[in-house]
């Protein structure tokens, strides 16, 4: 016998699932464990008899062969029939959607994923059936529409947050199925009884309210003469009746002598503007008292409990569980961009332009905030030919401001209420910050991302036993908990407890420390197919301080390395004042082996002219993030407290890494830096993504501008371009994913951006991958920097007027330099004599002066025949040697002098011409070309 257990007090999902499972199991019976809620009785009392029900009391459990429990892993909710779980050769089989209730339970098959309602689990199973090729089973309307009504009921019509789109799915199979809608309707929103209508009046007489944080707690316990069926639905209704973010209804009444039965409630409302109560799972809350159920609809029922005990004890769990919400100085961008009153609309407008803002500070002499102007109010002034005019007659005077403990409710709510896009923040009357509605939104977006995920939407990692590839990990990993976790995993004990220590005297200073940038994104692609990046350490780590810039100047960022070497007196400090940033490397150490750990104040940068060296201020994370190149760079991860762990995506670079994609942040990025087109290549094809359609229009159109020729006639005159440009071209041509990198920019008509001249044609790709070849059979001891003979063979192509000048930016070695100069005289040179060469040592003599790199570049720009007598030279006539060395002519009696030197030159020729093989022969030489003294 199969029989399917529904849980005590059964609602419509466990009905449903139950129903829909016995099309997976057709002999298996349903029981009803222990009751039900009032509408699920209502409901059975019109079609009980078209479901395969039978009574627990009907049940012999030497029959039993198969239980199937559904939607509880607890025993003591299927009250006796739990009995059953223990009778030998039972097999159980467990469908739940509680995927955190890791219950007593202990089935032989579990079927156990995070959905809005387990009939979902079991609609998908039934449609595999039909994947299978083993038909789909065929569902009454009456079947259809219980289940349905489980889904609806479970997810509140798909608007509770622990819905998701599979149960979207699951329903409109159902309808297509025959739900009866009018059921649907009836069953959902029942309406309450005249008792609960009585009930619900007394509970919103003696009803209790505290707000903490911003967050409503309501309570209230009701004493009644005996239990009443359908109080969830009394605490449904009371909550949306009131501003309460989270409800406990208590009911307790005497049963028996002088045993108490004690149901608690719990209801909370969700999201709301920044007011979200998915910090709290209800369902984890009530679970250590037994009970259970969502994050946001949740139950419990304890006997001979006191209430006011409990009760107590449950609020005094949520008050602790409480967030504090963000505050001012948490979100605010630092340092305020600032002007004077008599700063004109001209200047006002280019300072706008200059950081990207939308509006300006206005203050006195004295620093005291006396106005704002908005891009709309200088935008009006100059369509009216007011340019010359005073910002002082167009900023706005009637200002609301903030203080730095300002939180994030407040300050939502003055945005809203008096539509404000910006809001100072005012500390002693000095401005010291601004809160955008920018940074609200991006804030809010945040928190909503982590909630969703908090609350279960998606499988986390710890139910499959590791990190899930990327476009998995996306979905939680926005988790401090997770994202703490990940770091603490992913990094050596040595290199976390560095951190650590770092994040430690951040934390004292009151300053906040982030992991940012590449690091970040190969933390997180470590582990996938898309990273050879080691798990135990990443080779450079970039820490960014946000330290609130009490002063610009400050350089927290040194402080805090030059700080970190007293503890760590090993490590080299390196300071770079100019960009405020720090650099400790250690290397050889005993646990960190080769690191470099480069810490920056966190700055904003400008570029005043397409690339020119950036100017750099101090700033905040935020601001920092934004002026990066790609969005999977714009990655933080906070180390400081309150908050480790948390992570920062505020440009969808988490997306971009699911997407598999490089994305620019900015539309002008490739003309202020044009280095970028190489790094967008570089990470394109090391990390296995493709950039978007919009990043590549964005690169053509920045290649089509013709900055870049303005830009190679100017090289000279930007030092820090010409760093830049020969390190990306260093990445690019020493990395083994090369050959497509190179394809990758000739693709994007990037090879221009090296010179106009230059383009990758075929000649061109078979003399690079040629001298790939020619390095890997002479060069295996990699003595000699390979990328620089492949760049040396780009720029051969070039006249070499223009090889040398390119060179001569790129700061290239003087011996590559040189060797592009002469490069067409040696090549004239050896074309005039080598077709003459007929004995080896005339090939000898004509191609020794010069070393492998100069040869390798020769062959793959000289004919075949040529290239056939340098590949000989190098394979064959450098290994010979003649019989006989300058000691050897010592002992026969020639004197040491300037002799030796034409004499060993004529063994060497000799001996390469085949005209000495032994000793012998090479002594009887000697004796008649140089006869003895």
């Amino acid at each position: 016998m199969d029989l399917i257990l529904c849980h005590t007090t059964a609602d419509f999902d466990t009905l449903g699932a139950a129903v829909g499972l016995t099309q997976l199991y057709p002999s298996a019976r349903i029981v009803l464990t222990g009751g039900c809620h009032p509408t699920v009785r209502n409901f059975l009392a019109l079609h009980r008899d078209e479901y395969a029900l039978i009574e627990r009391r009907s049940v012999n459990p030497e029959a039993i062969r198969h239980l199937i429990v559904v939607d509880t892993q607890w025993r003591d909710r299927i009250g006796k029939a739990a009995e059953w779980l223990d009778l030998p050769n039972v097999e159980v089989t467990v469908y739940d959607h509680h995927i955190h209730a890791q219950g007593d339970i202990e089935g032989t098959h579990r079927h156990i994923e995070p959905v809005g309602a387990v009939t979902t689990l079991v609609v998908e199973a039934l449609r595999e059936l039909d994947d299978c090729d083993a038909g789909t089973p065929s569902l009454t309307p009456a079947e259809a529409t219980v289940m349905a009504l489980g889904i609806h009921v479970d997810t509140g019509s798909l608007t509770y947050d622990h819905a998701t789109v599979r149960d979207a799915a699951a329903l409109t199979w159902l309808m297509e199925q025959g739900a009866n809608l009018r059921v649907l309707g009836e069953y959902v929103e029942p309406g309450l009884s005249a008792q609960m209508q009585d009930l619900l009046s007394v509970a919103l007489e003696n009803l209790t309210t505290e707000t903490v944080e911003g967050y409503t707690l309501a309570w209230v316990l009701l004493p009644i003469e005996e239990y009443i069926p359908g109080l969830s639905s009394l605490a449904s209704r009371l909550i949306s009746l009131t501003e309460a973010d989270v409800l406990l209804l208590g009911a307790y009444d005497s049963v028996g002598d002088e045993e108490q039965r004690l149901v608690i409630i719990g209801r909370s409302r969700g999201s709301a503007g920044s007011r979200s109560t998915t910090w709290i799972n209800l369902g984890e809350l009530f679970q250590p008292l037994g009970g259970g159920g969502h994050p946001r609809a949740a139950s419990l029922t304890l006997r001979s409990a006191d209430p006011d005990a409990v009760m107590a004890d449950l609020l005094a769990q949520l008050r602790s569980q409480i967030p504090r919400p963000p505050i001012a100085r948490e979100l605010m961008s630092s340092p305020v961009r600032t002007i004077l009153p008599d700063t004109t609309i001209r200047e006002a407008q280019r300072i706008l332009l200059r950081y990207g803002h939308s509006g300006l500070s206005v203050v006195d002499a004295n620093g005291h905030l006396v106005g704002i102007i908005s891009r709309r109010d200088l935008d009006i002034a100059l369509h009216h030919g007011f340019d010359h005019a005073r910002v002082k007659g167009y900023m706005t005077t009637n200002l609301k401001t903030i203080t730095p403990d300002t939180t994030l409710p407040e300050i939502e709510s003055l945005m809203v209420t008096y539509d404000i896009g910006r809001l100072p923040v005012l500390e002693d009357e000095q401005l010291i910050g601004i809160v955008t509605r920018t940074d609200v939104l991006r804030q809010l977006h945040q928190e909503r991302a982590v909630e969703q995920q908090r609350i279960g939407r998606r499988q986390p990692a710890e139910l499959n036993g590791s990190m899930p590839d990327v476009p998995s990990f996306r979905d939680f990993c926005l988790l401090p908990r997770v994202v703490r976790e990940l770091l603490h995993d992913r990094l050596s004990p040595a290199l976390w407890n560095l951190l650590m220590a770092i994040a430690k005297q951040a934390e004292v200073r009151g300053w906040q420390l982030y992991l940012v940038g590449g690091a970040v994104r190969d933390l997180l692609l470590s582990g996938t197919n898309n990273s050879k990046q080691a798990q135990s350490s990443l080779p450079d780590i970039d820490l960014v301080v946000d330290g609130f810039h009490q002063t610009a100047d400050q350089a927290a960022g040194v402080e805090l390395a030059r700080s970190l070497q007293q503890t760590y007196p090993d490590a080299r400090l390196q300071v770079h004042g100019r960009f405020q940033t720090a650099a400790l490397t250690w290397h050889n150490h005993p646990e960190f082996d080769s690191l470099w750990v480069d810490i920056a104040t966190a700055r904003t940068e400008f570029y005043p002219y397409p690339a020119a060296n950036p100017e750099v201020e101090a700033s905040s994370i935020r601001q920092d993030l934004y002026r990066r190149d790609f969005t999977i760079n714009a990655l933080a991860i906070r180390l400081t407290p309150p908050r480790v762990g948390e992570m920062l995506d505020f440009f969808g670079g988490l997306l971009d890494l699911k997407a598999k994609q490089i994305r620019v942040l900015h539309a002008n990025s490739f003309i202020e830096d044009p280095t970028r087109i190489f790094r967008a290549v570089r990470f394109a094809v090391r990390l296995g993504f493709a950039i978007d359609p919009q990043t590549e229009g964005y690169i053509h159109h920045a290649i089509a501008s013709g900055v870049y020729h303005r830009i190679q006639l100017e090289m000279e005159k930007t030092p820090a371009l010409q760093t830049r440009l020969k390190q990306e071209l260093k990445y690019i041509l020493e990395a083994p994913y090369w050959k497509s990198a190179v394809r990758l920019l000739s693709d994007l008509g990037a090879m221009c951006c090296i010179h106009s001249n230059l383009h990758l044609d075929d000649r061109l790709w078979w003399q690079l991958r040629l001298v790939d070849r020619w390095l890997r059979r002479f060069d295996t001891n990699h003595t000699l920097e390979q990328w620089l003979v492949l760049l040396e063979v780009l720029l051969a192509q070039l006249a070499t007027p223009d090889r040398v000048k390119v060179a001569e930016n790129l700061q290239l070695p003087a011996d590559s330099i040189e060797r592009l100069r002469s490069l067409d005289q040696i090549q004239a040179n050896l074309m005039a004599n080598l077709p003459a060469c007929f004995r080896p040592s005339q090939i000898y003599q004509h191609l020794h002066p010069y070393n492998l790199p100069t040869l390798t570049l020769l062959a793959v720009l000289m004919p075949r025949h040529t290239r056939r007598q340098i590949w000989h030279y190098l394979t064959h006539l450098t290994t010979v040697k003649p019989p006989i060395d300058g000691n050897d002519l010592k002992a026969m009696g020639y004197k040491p002098g300037k002799q030796y030197k034409p004499m060993l030159e004529a063994l060497l020729n000799a001996t390469l011409d085949g005209e000495i093989h032994d000793r012998s022969q090479a002594e009887a030489f000697l004796q008649a070309t140089f006869p003895s003294p």
